[in-house]
């Protein structure tokens, strides 16, 4: 019960200064109606409670639960297993990420069906899935990180001029909306979990990095679907 106060307190203190303005906005300069406002803040409210709820959630069940299978993958002993539990990981983290369905259904909304909502999940999912899988790899052999970036990154500049310019543009959208609050802790915690377990690695310099290799995934799969569907 006090992981929830403390997680309400958290969130009122970063949510609260924006609220404030609107009301401010609402009532000096807009002038809106007493039932839109009191609409405004009963939604404010529900959605202080349910972040809240959702840290809560994650502090108790999925950041454990993340370490955990990093941890006990390596131990298996099998390479391949590992690959594959990362990949799973990754791709369900993106499919269940909320920040990934609002792009991918106002980008099916803007195209008017031209780019679907469900396709675009999948690619954003398999992109992540698939350097995710990269990134702890990268732990287990010790790859350094500044490789791994250069030849992604070089990768995307090589792809760029190829792209259709709408899906360019949606593409470095889809990379951001990965680091969203679901994707991230899980993907954290099993980058943790894994170099926890790894003689000679430290938690601090192995096990951070996954989430910038993970958001290259959407931009290159969305933009080889571009290339693709032109």
């Amino acid at each position: 019960m006090w992981d929830i106060r403390e997680s309400i307190s958290e969130v009122l203190r970063a949510v609260l200064p924006i609220i404030l303005v609107i009301v401010i906005l609402d009532l000096g300069v807009l002038g809106v109606p007493p039932s839109a406002l009191l609409h405004f803040l009963l939604g404010s409210g529900m959605v202080v409670l349910g972040i809240a709820l959702f840290l809560s959630g994650v502090k108790a069940g999925l950041l454990p639960v993340g370490e955990a299978i990093g941890s006990e993958l390596p131990a298996r002993g099998s390479l391949a297993l590992v690959v594959l539990g990362a990949f799973l990981f990754g791709f369900l983290a993106t499919v269940a990420e909320p920040d990934v369905r609002v792009l991918a259904g106002m980008v099916d909304t803007v195209s008017r069906g031209g780019i679907p909502e469900e396709p675009l999940i999948v690619v954003i999912a398999v992109g992540v899935g698939f350097f995710v899988a990269v990134a702890v790899l990268r732990i287990i052999f010790a790859v350094p990180l500044a490789y791994l970036f250069a030849a992604g990154y070089g990768t995307v500049l090589i792809l760029a001029p190829f792209a259709p310019p709408d899906f360019l543009a949606i593409a470095f959208d889809a990379g951001g909306v990965t680091t969203g609050p679901l994707t991230v802790p899980v993907i954290l915690a099993l980058g943790i979990g894994v170099s926890a377990v790894l003689a000679g690695r430290s938690a601090l310099a192995d096990g951070f990095g996954l989430i910038g290799l993970a958001s290259l995934g959407p931009i290159l799969g969305v933009m080889v679907m571009g290339v693709i569907f032109s």
